[in-house]
C-alpha cells in the first residue's frame, strides 16, 4: 500500500492558514513495517501498548496473540459435577489453569469442549495439506517442521500413561501447546479465550475473554437508542468480550476493530436471569452511561461469566464513591509539580510531548496550533502544530477534544483548530463537542485544559495552549523584538525584576520592520516573545481572523499586550491515569453521542491498568511527592456521568483550614441566595471567618482576581454590558447586597478588614516613549490553604464552573505529606514544602520581595505582612497609578457622571512624564486593591432590551 503521500495532495504554504475546506485523511494507515513486528514478535514481558492502537493491521500481518518463544502451560483441576439437559446424565465441568509468561488465567471447558478442539485441529490440518492457498504457506511449513504426528485426544498410548481424566487432558493440552501450528490455531486461541489485548502489559491481568452475542441499545443517554423503544426495536451481534481490571469492552474479531468500551464507575453492576435481561442465560452490565445486554450458551455459563467479572471488578478504585464524592481516589507519594505563568509549563510540557511514544491527549476550551511552547522562536520546531505532526509521524496517536463553541458568541475558531491539525497527519484525530442543538446545550461549555502523554504523566490546571497565554513573572506590556533596551527579551532580565519597565520603541518610517515581509515559517534572528496573535490585548480588542495567525492582531506600536496569570500543574503514576481515564471516557462518550465520529477513523480509547502506574518511562524535572486527587465537574451532557468534587474540595479546604487561605481566581461569583448564585464557596468563607472572630484567632482570607473581567469594552464609556454584568455578580459575592460577604460579616463590623482582603494586579512600562499601564489578567483558578494544601485546576468560582451541571472542568488537589520548618502567627510551625514554595513564589512577586530581599513573606498571617507589607503595598501602588495614569476601575467613581468626568482628567504621564517616571519608582509589586465602591450608584445588570439582558442570568454566573 503506498504511503499517505503518494495519494493526498501537497500541502500548502502561505502567511495565511492553508484552505482546510476537507479533510486531507479520512482513514487511518493500515500496515505495520517489519521492524514493528518483529518488535511485537520479540515482546517476551508482554505486548506493547501501541497494539491496542494496531488491531487491524496486527491482523492483517497475521501477528500471532500468544507472545513467540514465551511457553504456555496448563493445569487441569478441579472438576465440577452439573445437570445436562436431559436432567438424566450427569457431565463433568473441568477447570484449566493457565499460565503464559506473566500472565495468569482460567477457563472451565466441558469435555466435548477438548472433542471439539480435536475435531477443529484436525480439519484444519487437512485443509493445509489438501488446499494449496497461499494464506496457508506458513502454515505448511510449521506442520513440515513437526518431528511427530500431531498430538490427538484420542491416543491409546496417552490413556494407559495417565491415571486419571484430569491427567489426561491436561498432558493432551500442554502437548498441543507446546506445538506451533497447534497452539496459534483460531480454535485453540477461543479454547483458551485468548484475543489480540490478552498480552499487552499496561492492561493489567489478562482478564476474562470470550465470545458472546451482545444485545443493541441499552444506553442511558438521551438520544442514543433506537426510535420507540429499545427493548423492543434491536439486534443480536457475535462479539469478542474483554473484561480488564477497571474496564470491559467487546470487539468483532473479524474486523479487530473494538465497538464498545464500558468503564467501571459507582452505578457498575452485574445482574443475570430473565427478569433483568428478558432473554434466557442473560447477563445485563450496567454502568453510569448503559445498560449492556449480553446472552451466554448455559445457564452455567451466564453465572461463571457474572462471577468472573465482579470478581476482575471489585478491586477496582472506580468502583466507590471517593472523597468529595469524586471518582478517583487520593493517590499517595504521587509526583507532582507547579507551575506559576505559562513559560515554564509551556516548556515541560514541550520536553514532555518529545518523550510521547504511544498516546497524547489534550483536551482544551481553545487550543491554537500555531502557539510556540519554547519561546524566543528561530525556528518552528517548538510549534505546537510541529510537534504534534512529529509525534503523530513517528506512530504516537495524538486525540483532542476541543469545545465547540456557539460562533455568534465566541470567535475562538475551534473549526480551524480542528482542520489545521488534523490535515497533518492521520494519527491526529480531533473531536469537537458538543452539538449545540443535538445536545440541547447551548450556555455550557468543556472548560476543562488538559495533556496526558501515554496515560503516565498529565498536565492540568488553568492554561489554554492557545495565543496570549504565555507569560512569565516579568508581565512583560510590548514586544517589539528589534529594539529593546539593555534588559530586553534577548537578555535575561536581572532576577526579581517583576515589572516590565523595558522602554520598547517602534520602527521608524524610514526603516520599516523587515520581519513583517519574512515567510511566516523564517524566524531566523527573532527575538519577538509573542508572534502574530499571540501579541493581545483582548480587552482592547478581542480575537478575530484565528485562520491569519501569524498577522498582529493589534499595534503593537501603539497598545500595550495585556499580561496573563495562570498556574498549572504536571502529576504523575496513578494521578495521571485518573487525569487519562477522564479523558477517556469523553472521548468515548463523544465518539458515541456524535454520529460524524462512529467510524473507524476514531477509534475507541482505553485505559491503563493501575498494576503498571509507577512505572514511570521518564519524569518531569523538578517534580515533588505528595497526596494528590484528581476532581472534577462534569454531568450527562458533557461525559455522561454526574460529578461536581472540585466545589466540595473548595468548600472542605476553606473549612478545615486553621489559619488562611490564598484565593487566585479569574471569576469571584459565589454566596448562594437559592435564586441566581448556587455555589457556595462565598458562604464557607463567611462561616469560617466568623468562626475565628468568635474565638478571637487570627485568620486570613486573601483574594486576588482580575480588575476587569475578559471581555472586550472601553471601561471609560462603562465597559459594555459583558463586562457590567460580571461586576454586578463580582460585587453582589463580595460587597453589595444582603447576600455579599462583608454584608454578613456585620456582627465583625470594620474589624472585618483584619480578615480579609480583595486585590487586583497592575503593572506598566514605556512604549513608543509614552508611559503605559495594564492590568494583569489573573486567569488562575488556585486555592492554597495553611502551606499545607492547594487547588489547581480550570475552575471558576461561580455556579458554571462549580455545580457540574454547566461546565464541564478538571483540577487537582495537592496535599503535602511531609514537613518543613516555618512560621505561622509568629510561632514555629510545620509546614508543606511544595505548598510552602508555591505560597511564596506568589507572594514575592504579588507585594515586590523578589526584587527586595527585605521584604519578609515568611509568616503569611501576620499583623507585619498582612498590614504593613500586603494591604500597605495595594494601597500604595493604587495611589500612584490613580496619580499617574488615572486608572480604571477606581474607588471615586461611583456613577457614570463621575466616570465621564474621571476619564477626562489629564494625566499625569502625559503633562510631566518625568516626574510621572519619578512616581513610578515607589511601586512596590503588582498588588493593587480592588475598587469595592466602583460604579456603587448602578444598576450593572444589562439592559433588558439587550441581547445580553435578554440572556438567562446563569450565563454570567
Amino acid at each position: 500500500m503506498g504511503s499517505p503521500e503518494d495519494v493526498i495532495e501537497p500541502v500548502a504554504h502561505s502567511s495565511a492558514a492553508v484552505n482546510l475546506g476537507r479533510r486531507r485523511f479520512s482513514h487511518d494507515i493500515h500496515n505495520l513495517s517489519p521492524d514493528e513486528i518483529d518488535g511485537l514478535l520479540s515482546s517476551s514481558g508482554g505486548r506493547p501498548f501501541l497494539v491496542v492502537h494496531r488491531l487491524p493491521e496486527i491482523k492483517e500481518a497475521d501477528v500471532p496473540y500468544l507472545m513467540s518463544g514465551v511457553p504456555i502451560t496448563c493445569k487441569v483441576d478441579n472438576t465440577e459435577k452439573y445437570t445436562t439437559r436431559s436432567k438424566v446424565r450427569v457431565g463433568t465441568l473441568y477447570t484449566v489453569r493457565l499460565t503464559h509468561g506473566q500472565f495468569h488465567w482460567t477457563v472451565k471447558r466441558k469435555y466435548k469442549h477438548f472433542q471439539e478442539l480435536d475435531r477443529d485441529l484436525y480439519k484444519h490440518k487437512m485443509m493445509v495439506n489438501l488446499l494449496p492457498l497461499g494464506r496457508y504457506a506458513k502454515e505448511r511449513q510449521q506442520l513440515r517442521a513437526m518431528s511427530e504426528s500431531l498430538p490427538s485426544l484420542h491416543g491409546t498410548e496417552r490413556s494407559r500413561r495417565t491415571s486419571s481424566k484430569m491427567k489426561y487432558l491436561e498432558e493432551y493440552l500442554n502437548d498441543l501447546l507446546e506445538n506451533t501450528f497447534c497452539k496459534n490455531d483460531q480454535s485453540m486461541l477461543e479454547f483458551l479465550s485468548v484475543g489480540a489485548l490478552s498480552f499487552v502489559t499496561d492492561l493489567g491481568p489478562k482478564g476474562l475473554e470470550g465470545p458472546i452475542f451482545k444485545r443493541s441499545g441499552g444506553h442511558r443517554i438521551q438520544g442514543l437508542n433506537c426510535i420507540g423503544h429499545h427493548q423492543i426495536c434491536f439486534r443480536w451481534s457475535h462479539r469478542w468480550l474483554v473484561v480488564k481490571d477497571s474496564f470491559l469492552m467487546y470487539m468483532n474479531r473479524d474486523f479487530g476493530c473494538i465497538n464498545f468500551v464500558l468503564l467501571f464507575d459507582p452505578e457498575f453492576k452485574v445482574k443475570v436471569g430473565r427478569a433483568y435481561t428478558d432473554t434466557k442465560y442473560g447477563v445485563c452490565i450496567e454502568n453510569f452511561t448503559r445498560s449492556l445486554i449480553i446472552k451466554c450458551s448455559s445457564y452455567r455459563q451466564s453465572h461463571w461469566w457474572s462471577h468472573e467479572i465482579n470478581q476482575l471488578a471489585e478491586s477496582s478504585d472506580f468502583l466507590k464513591v471517593q472523597r468529595f464524592e469524586g471518582f478517583a481516589p487520593p493517590r499517595e507519594k504521587a509526583l507532582t509539580k507547579w507551575y506559576v505563568n505559562g513559560s515554564g509549563y509551556f516548556a515541560d510540557l514541550a520536553d514532555a510531548l518529545e518523550q510521547a511514544k504511544e498516546e497524547i491527549f489534550i483536551t482544551d476550551w481553545w487550543l491554537s496550533p500555531e502557539v510556540f511552547l519554547k519561546r524566543p522562536a528561530t525556528d518552528k520546531y517548538w510549534r505546537l502544530d510541529e510537534i504534534l505532526k512529529r509525534k503523530a509521524e513517528q506512530g504516537v496517536k495524538v486525540c483532542i477534544l476541543l469545545y465547540k463553541e456557539v460562533e455568534l458568541a465566541l470567535g475562538i475558531n475551534s473549526d480551524h483548530s480542528k482542520r489545521t491539525l488534523m490535515n497533518m497527519h492521520p494519527n491526529i484525530k480531533v473531536m469537537r463537542h458538543p452539538d449545540h442543538v443535538a445536545a440541547v446545550v447551548f450556555l455550557w461549555a468543556h472548560h476543562e485544559k488538559m495533556v496526558a502523554i501515554d496515560q503516565t504523566v498529565a498536565f492540568v490546571g488553568g492554561v489554554d495552549l492557545a495565543f496570549g497565554r504565555w507569560d512569565d513573572s516579568h508581565y512583560r506590556l510590548t514586544d517589539l523584538g528589534l529594539r529593546q533596551a539593555s534588559n530586553s527579551v534577548t537578555e535575561e532580565v536581572p532576577k526579581g525584576d517583576t515589572l516590565d519597565n523595558v522602554v520598547a520603541e517602534s520602527p521608524k518610517p524610514s526603516e520599516p520592520n523587515k520581519q513583517a515581509k519574512r515567510h511566516p515559517d523564517d524566524l531566523t534572528g527573532n527575538t519577538k516573545l509573542w508572534l502574530g496573535k499571540d501579541y493581545s490585548n483582548f480587552i482592547r480588542k478581542d480575537w478575530v481572523q484565528l485562520d491569519r495567525p501569524f498577522e498582529d492582531n493589534i499595534d503593537r506600536t501603539q497598545v500595550p499586550r495585556m499580561p496573563w496569570r495562570d498556574l498549572s500543574t504536571a502529576i504523575h503514576g496513578r494521578a495521571a491515569r485518573d487525569v487519562a481515564r477522564h479523558f477517556i471516557q469523553r472521548w468515548n462518550f463523544t465518539k458515541i453521542f456524535k454520529n460524524k465520529y462512529k467510524d473507524e477513523f476514531y477509534p475507541y480509547l482505553l485505559p491503563k491498568s493501575r498494576c503498571t502506574a509507577d512505572s514511570l518511562s521518564f519524569t518531569v524535572p523538578g517534580s515533588k511527592k505528595a497526596k494528590v486527587q484528581v476532581l472534577r465537574s462534569v454531568d450527562r451532557w458533557s461525559a455522561g456521568t454526574c460529578e461536581n468534587s472540585i466545589q466540595k474540595a473548595y468548600i472542605h479546604a476553606i473549612e478545615n483550614s486553621e489559619h488562611y487561605i490564598y484565593i487566585e481566581n479569574q471569576f469571584f461569583i459565589s454566596c448562594a441566595d437559592g435564586k441566581n448564585v448556587h455555589n457556595g464557596i462565598g458562604d464557607a468563607i463567611v462561616n469560617r471567618i466568623l468562626r475565628a472572630h468568635r474565638e478571637q484567632k487570627k485568620y486570613r482570607v486573601f483574594v486576588v482576581i482580575p480588575l476587569l473581567p475578559g471581555f472586550e469594552g472601553d471601561i471609560s464609556a462603562g465597559g459594555g454590558n459583558a463586562i457590567q454584568a460580571i461586576l454586578h455578580f463580582t460585587y453582589r459575592t463580595m460587597c453589595r447586597g444582603e447576600h455579599s460577604i462583608l454584608t454578613r460579616l456585620g456582627e465583625v463590623e470594620e474589624k472585618w478588614i483584619e480578615y480579609i482582603t480583595f486585590c487586583g494586579l497592575r503593572t506598566h512600562s514605556e512604549l513608543s516613549q509614552s508611559l503605559v499601564t495594564e492590568l494583569i489578567y489573573v486567569h488562575s483558578k488556585t486555592l492554597i490553604a495553611d502551606d499545607r494544601c492547594y487547588i489547581i485546576g480550570s475552575a471558576n468560582i461561580n455556579d458554571r464552573s462549580m455545580l457540574g451541571n454547566r461546565d464541564s472542568e478538571l483540577a487537582v488537589f495537592v496535599e503535602d505529606e511531609e514537613r518543613v520548618p516555618s512560621i505561622m502567627g509568629g510561632q514555629e510551625y510545620q509546614a508543606g514544602p511544595l505548598t510552602l514554595a508555591l505560597r511564596k513564589e506568589c507572594f514575592s512577586v504579588l507585594v515586590g520581595a523578589s526584587s527586595d530581599p527585605s521584604i519578609n513573606i515568611d509568616d503569611p498571617i501576620s499583623d507585619e505582612f498582612f498590614f504593613l507589607v500586603w494591604n500597605a503595598s495595594a494601597k500604595l501602588n493604587a495611589t500612584i497609578y490613580d496619580k499617574v495614569f488615572k486608572c480604571l476601575p477606581h474607588n471615586i467613581v461611583h456613577n457614570t457622571r463621575e466616570l465621564k468626568e474621571y476619564s477626562n482628567k489629564e494625566r499625569l504621564c502625559d503633562t510631566d512624564p518625568e516626574q510621572a517616571r519619578e512616581e513610578l519608582k515607589a511601586i512596590r509589586g503588582l498588588l493593587v486593591h480592588f475598587p469595592l465602591k466602583f460604579l456603587c450608584e448602578e444598576n450593572l445588570l444589562p439592559p433588558r432590551a439587550t441581547k445580553e439582558g435578554m440572556a438567562p442570568v446563569e450565563l454570567w454566573t
